[in-house]
């Protein structure tokens, strides 16, 4: 059957689920037995060695009554290849004859994904550039020695792609810009590789550096991370922020590990470049790295992709400490079983291995406790058990049980930490209430002093910026965004503040010029902020919007459409945590439907 461009993009994937046979999809991978009318198996998402996988081939669904992991034939192939919804659409559509009508793009989204693509395409001719340098010339040398006392072998490095930016004793000021035709400089001026000088011409950013690509899921060189070689600050440098470098939702070794992640069903995340590499020196290859920033959501999301199990790795300092009882809510968030394992105090993951070896890393690894109960040992250590000490434990617990999303595991917490803490669960459950009860008033007013007092507060994502900088310059669609759920985007942040603030000024001016805005705002993170993105709208000659022009159209429909994807992902949040409670009640019937709802949600979100 095949499908020409007459059809509706749309109808496809209906096309699609109508032609494709999930059990026989399914059972290319997986080995499928008969029972009754659905077929069982051994779950590839996560380890077991009785069946708990089933796949029914009339409603074309399945699900794991171990891991949880449920959907159609789209989320199968999306989960276990590791794409994104259109790429699952088009490799089944292949597989089944079935074309693909073109969708229509803005004229923005061409010109976005032009930047991109040029990006893409001047990180990899430099990572090469950069590689050649290293295996090569004479002047990397003091590099190759480096990387030989590590015991990082020419097959650890190519896999890496590891180059060198050369010193400029040896090359000079601009080694790129000299082997880059013009308009590559001007692609690597803007993905931060050279850097314009104020009286004219370029320079290299990065200099006798070790460099690290970065890859994307995809093996996309989004950016660099350069650890210096000789004598200098800083001893770490990454890639400046790009519309493809964004370094909370990238993790160095994961494009190259990925399979070995899912072949160990497990995950042990260091804190450094060279730690990942020390550990891949010693044999183990299912390591990440984050670049050199605090573990955030997204990359544990990214991680969620290949498995559920991950180890945190960090030195055994406060700072460590600190680092691994961040990462606790997030875990949570995500349904994420979190372990931790601190270095003795004198060590790094680095200096660890290469002295010590890969099996005492191993036996280290193996006394990894779980996040919760590795919070609720600091906090005993910190505060001690005396009233006040069991006070201020219970205070930090608090934000770490809201973070679980699930009522059962939330109700679990509750119940070990009480029974450690020697306190009822009345009483904690209690306390958990009461919280939840302030918690709303605590972030209005937290956020409304954060405005008076230009109190720091959490920085912006890229697209969060991009979503403000909108706001601000078009103040003529905030309600619309309002409508859309602008503030749920922005909550808790610097965004939030100039939220409620644009809000005030709606309502009580209706239309008004973004310049007076400025008025309003004492001085602080958001009035920089607010005169920041004024200036480079002025530099960049951007008309004002009068809601009517194209182009305005065009841009108000990306921002929108990044609303609805928040919106979305919250949707299946909250359809998530019903899965497991329909599935811990033994209600089939109804996880048949929420299966069937996150499908359309899935859908919804890759479209």
């Amino acid at each position: 059957m095949k499908i020409m461009n007459n059809s509706s993009r749309d109808d496809i994937p209906a096309r699609i689920k109508e032609e494709a046979d999930i059990v026989q999809i399914i059972g290319e991978v997986v080995d499928l037995k008969k029972s009754g009318v659905r077929y069982l198996g051994l779950c590839p998402f996560h380890g077991e060695k009785t069946p708990s996988f089933s796949v029914h081939g009339g409603e074309q669904f399945f699900h794991c009554f171990g891991c949880g992991e449920s959907g159609d034939v789209f989320s199968f192939i999306m989960k276990y290849h590791n794409l994104t919804f259109p790429e699952a659409m088009k490799e089944l559509a292949r597989r089944y004859n079935i074309e693909l009508p073109e969708r229509p793009q803005s004229k923005e989204a061409v010109l976005r994904q032009k930047k991109r693509e040029q990006l893409f395409g001047i990180n990899k001719k430099c990572a090469e550039l950069y590689a050649r340098y290293l295996l090569e010339d004479k002047g990397a040398e003091s590099a190759r020695e480096y990387l030989r006392k590590r015991g990082v072998s020419g097959v650890i490095a190519e896999k890496y792609h590891l180059g060198y930016a050369p010193s400029v004793e040896r090359e000079g000021w601009n080694f790129l810009g000299s082997k880059l035709s013009a308009e590559e400089q001007l692609a690597a001026v803007d993905a931060g590789l050279l850097v314009r000088r104020d009286k004219g011409g370029m320079y290299d950013r990065f200099r006798d550096r070790i460099l690290f690509p970065i890859f994307d899921i995809s093996g996309q060189v989004c950016g660099f991370g350069g650890r210096i070689v000789g004598e200098g600050q800083p001893k770490y440098m990454n890639s400046p922020e790009s519309p493809v470098f964004d370094k909370s939702r990238l993790l160095l070794g994961l494009y190259q590990q990925k399979e070995s992640i899912r072949k160990e069903k497990k995950v042990i995340l260091v804190e450094g470049n060279f730690d990942l590499i020390s550990l891949v020196v010693a044999g183990v290859r299912n390591v990440v790295a984050p670049l050199g920033t605090a573990l955030t959501r997204e990359q544990l999301r990214m991680l969620k992709r290949f498995t559920t199990e991950i180890t945190l790795l960090f030195d055994g300092d406060s700072a460590g400490e600190k680092a691994a009882v961040r990462a606790v809510p997030f875990f949570l968030a995500e349904q994420l079983s979190g372990q931790v394992a601190l270095l003795p105090r004198e060590h790094d993951p680095d200096s660890f291995v290469r002295e010590k070896g890969a099996e005492k890393l191993m036996q280290l690894l193996d006394t990894a406790q779980s996040l919760p109960e590795f919070v609720l040992a600091s906090l005993i250590k910190r505060h001690g058990l005396s009233l006040d000490g069991k006070s201020r434990i219970i205070d930090s617990l608090v934000p770490l049980v809201q973070a679980a999303t699930s009522p059962l595991q939330r109700s679990m917490f509750i119940s070990h930490f009480a029974d450690k803490l020697g306190i009822s669960v009345e009483s904690f459950q209690a306390v958990i209430q009461s919280g939840q009860r302030r918690e709303t008033l605590l972030r209005e007013k937290k956020v409304e002093m954060a405005g008076k007092s230009g109190e720091r507060t959490a920085p912006l994502s890229m697209a969060q910026k991009r979503l403000v900088e909108y706001m601000v310059l078009n103040p003529v669609h905030f309600k619309v965004l309002e409508e859309h759920g602008v503030r749920d985007a922005l909550v808790g942040g610097l965004g939030e503040i100039l939220f409620l603030q644009l809000k005030a000024m709606v309502e009580e001016k209706g239309e008004f010029e973004p310049e007076e805005l400025l008025s309003k705002l004492p001085g602080g993170q958001e009035r920089k902020l607010v005169t920041e993105l004024l200036m480079q709208a002025s530099l960049r000659d951007v008309p004002e919007s009068n809601g009517d022009d194209m182009e305005s159209g065009s841009e108000l429909g990306d921002m929108l459409y990044y609303l609805k994807t928040i919106s979305l992902r919250r949707q299946s949040e909250n359809v998530k945590v019903q899965m497991r409670e329909a599935e811990h009640a033994g209600d089939m019937e109804k996880l048949q439907e929420l299966v069937l709802k996150m499908v359309e949600i899935e859908k919804k979100l890759h479209e």
